[in-house]
Order: structure tokens, then sequence, then C-alpha cells
């Protein structure tokens, strides 16, 4: 579960602006084992001539390591079933990401390790889902790494797997020209130089991905893709 930095559950919802929202903090992470935290993440959008934050592009182009260093790491016993081992060792992981507020953590397996990278994804979708920059459509779209996400044959196709390192990445900057397109798949295909059906067929393989452009459709007041 993602939570912002007040405790509320992230829902991927409306934009929240704020001058200076999203600094860059380079600091040594913080281990510490605490309760089982409520967790989630807000909506942020910076404006285009806001040179003096970090886009969602900057932080989701760290390594794990460097991400993890920004963050402020809570260790908690997982709650409810699972074993023995599982309730009786620190194992569930919260990441709290200081420079944005943002949270997300992972107690499904018995490894603290693997809940840690668990968390660092549900951190990365986060950000690619809840980090919007104003983008001018005069610019080139798309850019890297988007671009190298998608094939270069007679008909281009956008296609880039979950686990892929360029994923979350390409998906932010998919999502800020969506965006600037006021939520209009056709608009968006056509600047990203991909079938409509292409584009569709991508969105609906992320569940996740999937129900954010269709909140985005809602707040501009369109219907939702079926």
């Amino acid at each position: 579960m993602v939570r912002d930095r007040n405790g509320r559950p992230f829902a991927y919802g409306g934009a929240v602006g704020g001058r200076g929202s999203c600094r860059a903090i380079r600091s040594h992470s913080t281990l510490r084992t605490a309760r089982p935290p409520d967790d989630s993440a807000e909506t942020v959008t910076h404006p285009l001539d806001d040179a003096s934050v970090v886009r969602a592009a900057e932080y989701l182009s760290l390594d794990d390591k460097s991400l993890i260093e920004q963050c402020d790491v809570d260790c908690f016993r997982a709650p409810g079933p699972g074993g023995q081992k599982r309730n009786k060792t620190s194992s569930a992981v919260r990441l709290r990401h200081r420079p944005t507020g943002m949270s997300a953590a992972a107690n499904e397996d018995r490894s603290q390790h693997v809940n840690k990278r668990r968390a660092v994804r549900r951190l990365r979708a986060a950000m690619a889902f809840g980090m919007r920059e104003e983008i001018s459509l005069d610019a080139d779209h798309p850019g890297e790494p988007l671009a190298s996400c998608i094939s270069t044959t007679a008909k281009p196709t956008l296609k880039v797997g979950r686990r892929d390192a360029r994923y979350y990445l390409a998906v932010t900057e998919l999502l800020d020209v969506y965006h600037a397109c006021a939520a209009s798949v056709a608009d968006t295909a056509e600047r990203l130089g991909i079938s409509t059906a292409n584009l569709v067929k991508f969105l609906q393989n992320d569940p996740k991905l999937w129900e954010r452009v269709n909140q985005m459709r809602q707040s501009a007041g369109l219907k939702q893709l079926r």
C-alpha cells in the first residue's frame, strides 16, 4: 500500500501544486523498527517553468540503492497469517521518501530483503503514477527512454515489461503526455507515433496503470475506458 506524507491512502487522484515540494535531498537511509504503519502518496504536478523541483524521471532514473538512500526505512512485524517466523521477526518494510513525502510498504514475504525490493518497486509506481510534469506539446515526444520502448518498424509498437528498468520511466512520460492531451487516448497515441489500439493494449496490461488513466479521464470529465 502507498500513502502520502499525511498518511492518507494514495488513490493517484487530483493534482496538488506547490513550489519546492519535490527537492532532491542526499543523505543516508535511516533504519528503525516500528509498529505497522498506515500507508500512500499525493499527486504532485510541477509547473513547466519551475526549475527548482526535481522531476519524477530524475528519481526514477536512480538505481534501487540510491533511491533507498533518500528514504527512511521502517521495519516492523507483519500482521496476519504467515507462520511463526513472519510474526516474530521485523520482516515487513516501509520506505518513506523524504524529498517527496511518498511512501510504500511490503509485508507479503518472510524475507525482509524481498519485501524491501517490492517496496522500492511500489515507490517507483507511486512516483510514476502520482508525479505529473506540465509539458509542452510543442516539444518532441516521445523522449528517452520511452522512445527506446517503441519499435522502429513500419508499424511502431510500444512494448516494455513491468520488470524492465525502463518501465516506470516510460510510464511517467506517457502519463505526462496523456495529461497534456487532456486524457485523450487517440491524441496521446498520435503524439507518440503509435496506434490507439497499441496504446490501449499497453495500458490494459498493467491494472494499476489502467486504473490511473481512467481516474485522469474522470477528472477531465470523460467516460472511462472499458
